[in-house]
Order: C-alpha cells, then structure tokens, then sequence
C-alpha cells in the first residue's frame, strides 16, 4: 500500500525534524514547509494527504493558512492538524473554527501524534462511490442503500453494508482484520481485531444463498478476500 504523505509546516527545523523522523518510522512519507508560502506551493504541487500546520508561523499564521485552504474549492476537503504550544481552551475552539480537524498541543508524545494523525486520515479516507459496485449476481447500490442478489434484497446492517462496500470496491485481494478497521471503521481508533470476525460472520449470513456463502473466502494467516470467482463456482 502506498505511504500517506504528510506535510509538515513549522517555523523551526528541530520540530520538523522531530515530526520527521516520528512520522518516517510510522511509514508516513513527509514533505516539510517552514512558512505559509513554502506550504502552499508544495499543497499545489505534492496534493499531500494530511497538514501538520503550527499555530504560530512568521508571515501567515497556521490559523490564517488553515482559513484559506478551507475556503478554497480545491484545498476544502484536505485534513489539517494544528500544533500549538498554547494549551488555553479559546485557542483550540479558535483553532478548530478554522475547519482544522484536530489540534494537538505541545510537548505530545511520538505516539500519541500517529494515533490522532491515523485517526484524522480514516475519518478522511475515500467517500462513498454513486454507481452501483456488483460482483456476477450481486449487486450493492450506494445512492438507495440496498443489495440483491439476483434480483432479491438482501438485508444487512450498516457496518455490513460498508464493509461490502469495500470488498466490491477490493475484489480478488487479502486484507487483514487491521487493514479492514482502517478502511471500513473510519475514525473509531479503539475497535478490537475480533470485531472485524463478528462483522464478517453477519456479512456471510446475510449473503448466504441456500445456507452458503459463496463470496466472502478467510485467508489462513492473513484475514479475508472477497471473491466472484469462487461465487460463480459454487
């Protein structure tokens, strides 16, 4: 899986170079910015994931930055979280007034970064698609919210619908129960591995067609694969 890039805006390279290195072990691919100017050209150039933004900058404030990338059409939807020193309550709500989707105080620990910066990415991760995903006979409509199967309405819970969402959208590929919570639960950081297995046994009930599942296949040793092929098969 491609790395998310994250562009790191902050007047002072020992802080940079900090968030760098925390953000590199994580696997996090990371551009760096010491001022608003230099952060705007590399959102326009690099289209980086997620902006580590400081409050305080010397030209443009963070805030200032923040304001503008939410007002413009092709910058709005691009998660921003603010670093600051200033632990007050009016500066964070300020801070989130902005559009901000986060807001992380100093000094803050590696760990708790990567936590809140995986958590923003899920809740910013790719939106619901329109046309109807299918797989031979089943068929998923995002815009109505209902699956067939041949035709017939097949019922199912919410958390199921997402996560059939996904396999359509992933078909013939393995991913692990963690690799599921990251695309399927969103921003919930603190959902257990086991209740992907709880998800995927209501999934396989609801698809069952004469009392077998013919699509959702467990992978030994790695987590779950959607697959047509094996449907058609059976």
């Amino acid at each position: 899986m491609q790395s998310k890039t994250i562009l790191i805006v902050d007047d002072e390279a020992a802080v940079r170079d900090m968030l760098r290195v925390a953000l590199e072990m994580a696997e996090y691919r990371c551009l760096e910015a010491e001022n608003a100017q230099e952060a705007h050209a590399l959102i326009i150039d690099e289209k980086p994931d997620l902006i580590l933004l400081d409050w305080m900058l010397p030209d443009v404030s963070g805030v200032e930055l923040a304001r503008r990338l939410k007002r413009d059409e092709l910058t709005s939807a691009l998660p921003i979280i603010m670093l600051t020193a200033k632990g007050e309550e009016d500066h964070k709500i300020k801070g989130l007034e902005t559009g901000a989707d986060d807001y992380i105080t100093k000094p803050f620990s590696p760990r708790e970064l990567v936590a809140r910066l995986k958590a923003v990415l899920r809740r910013a991760g790719p939106s619901t698609p329109e046309e109807p995903l299918t797989a031979g006979q089943l068929v998923l409509d995002p815009i109505s919210h209902r699956v067939t199967i041949n035709g017939k309405s097949v019922e199912m819970g919410p958390t199921e619908f997402r996560l059939l969402t996904f396999f359509l959208s992933h078909q013939e590929r393995a991913y692990s129960r963690s690799q599921l919570l990251d695309h399927v639960w969103g921003g919930n950081v603190y959902v257990e591995e086991r209740t992907v297995d709880v998800h995927i046994r209501r999934l396989r009930k609801a698809l069952a067609i004469d009392g077998h599942d013919r699509y959702v296949q467990t992978v030994r040793g790695t987590g779950y694969r959607f697959s047509v092929q094996t449907a058609e098969k059976v």
